[in-house]
């Protein structure tokens, strides 16, 4: 499963790479779903961001452009993901993906009561968290305005990380081969 993944995030940062114009609706709909409750568990496009942030380093993309994408990108998943939490409520337990994972949600609200708006920030560097705390914020009603300064801000320090590690290990590789 996991070579099947790797291909794909391969695939993706390969057409990039082609189709330089596209980076930013790529980077966004990656960004996005890597941020949204339930797609996130089956798409982990971390990958395909470091990969794209590679192709900075080669002078092939610009930073400005793809970051920004990735933000806006990113927070907006995590805002759909809210959304959800405050529409559906305790009741998303039940729903698939969940009900096959009953430890997430009473784990999310642990960690949300504990850090407050500081999950959201922290939620967001973490695999399942990332996705599942801001359904929980939802769910147990963080102040809106709390949520989206922390949602925010996150997004925009998640994708320059992921952005910036794939540049630096691009320019690591460039500077080893020559």
């Amino acid at each position: 499963m996991f070579d099947n993944l790797e291909d794909h995030a391969h695939d993706l940062v390969e057409f990039v790479r082609v189709h330089q114009g596209w980076a930013p609706p790529v980077v966004f709909a990656l960004a996005f779903g890597e941020s949204l409750a339930f797609i996130s568990l089956l798409i982990p496009a971390w990958a395909a961001l470091v990969g794209i942030g590679v192709l900075i380093s080669s002078g092939n993309l610009t930073f400005w452009s793809v970051w920004v994408a990735g933000s806006i990108g990113a927070a907006l998943g995590d805002w759909l993901s809210f959304w959800i939490g405050l529409k559906v409520g305790p009741a998303i337990a039940h729903m698939w993906p969940l009900s096959r994972h009953p430890e997430l949600l009473p784990e999310g609200e642990t960690f949300v009561k504990r850090w407050g708006a500081l999950a959201i920030f922290i939620g967001r560097f973490f695999g399942p968290l990332r996705a599942s705390v801001p359904l929980v914020a939802g769910v147990f009603r963080m102040p809106w305005f709390q949520f989206q300064a922390a949602n925010f801000s996150s997004a925009f320090v998640w994708a320059a990380v992921l952005l910036t590690l794939g540049d630096v290990v691009g320019k690591l590789l460039s500077w080893a081969w020559s």
